[in-house]
């Protein structure tokens, strides 16, 4: 099997919900037979739901992984403006714009964003095409020239399945150039240690940060479960297992 597929696979079976999706199943097949351990499992996945979903647990979770790197800011100069990819799926009855997964239109958006500040900057797109037609790089590349960007200020890089092959591909190319990272606020920590690691001293530009007004006044519903704080906490999760991966395939 692919490696990257089985990386996939892993994650995907350590995911707070997945966990969950085990323990009830395994509560499900017990009842009968050993009803103490069938309710003990359901008590754990209920507890990991219901916790896992509160704003207050998943921001203090996730805030680790967005505090190190601050808002992009304009630069003297800037010579590249790298767009990490993320995903998106082929619709043609849209727009590119409306194509991209959030993480993928979001980190578009803060690169356009950069680019306005930088105008002499080129331009990186990257990521693979994984089941679409076409790969992220393009489909990203495509939303921002429907925005108003030349295509000649544009270079994609479609090889890359994931962040250690993009800075691996992309690094080389940027190394002693004056370079702004996009990604997302929470993938941001990896994906400089990456680029780094391969050479690249990286400015980082990250997008759409999960934890916003941490220490305003909050009300009760701040320790309500929601469904958006379940995701935000398996993003938190997901990130959490990367720097392990990378920290260990460091030695």
């Amino acid at each position: 099997m692919d490696l990257f597929i089985l990386k996939k696979i892993i994650g995907l079976l350590l995911m707070p919900m997945s966990i969950v999706i085990v323990l009830l199943i395994f509560s499900l097949l017990t009842f009968k037979k050993h009803e103490a351990k069938s309710f003990k499992s359901l008590l754990l996945a209920t507890l990991i739901l219901v916790v896992s979903s509160i704003p207050w647990v998943s921001d203090h979770l996730m805030l680790p992984h967005e505090n190190d790197y601050p808002a992009f800011t304009k630069q003297n100069q800037l010579d590249y403006i790298v767009i990490l990819g993320c995903g998106h799926t082929t619709d043609t009855a849209w727009p590119a714009t409306s194509q991209l997964k959030p993480c993928s239109l979001q980190r578009m958006v803060e690169g356009l964003r950069i680019y306005h500040l930088h105008p002499e900057a080129q331009i990186i797109t990257s990521g693979s095409a994984f089941n679409n037609e076409e790969s992220n790089a393009i489909k990203v590349k495509q939303a921002l020239t429907s925005l108003g960007v030349p295509e000649r200020k544009i270079f994609v890089e479609s090889f890359p399945k994931d962040t250690e092959e993009e800075a691996q591909l992309i690094a080389p190319r940027v190394s002693g150039k004056k370079v702004a990272l996009v990604t997302n606020a929470d993938h941001m920590p990896r994906s400089v240690a990456y680029f780094k690691r391969e050479g690249a001293n990286v400015i980082a530009a990250p997008a759409s940060p999960w934890v916003k007004g941490i220490n305003n006044n909050k009300d009760w519903g701040y320790y309500v479960p929601t469904v958006q704080e379940l995701q935000q906490t398996t993003n938190a999760w997901y990130e959490t297992l990367g720097q392990i991966i990378q920290w260990v395939k460091s030695f």
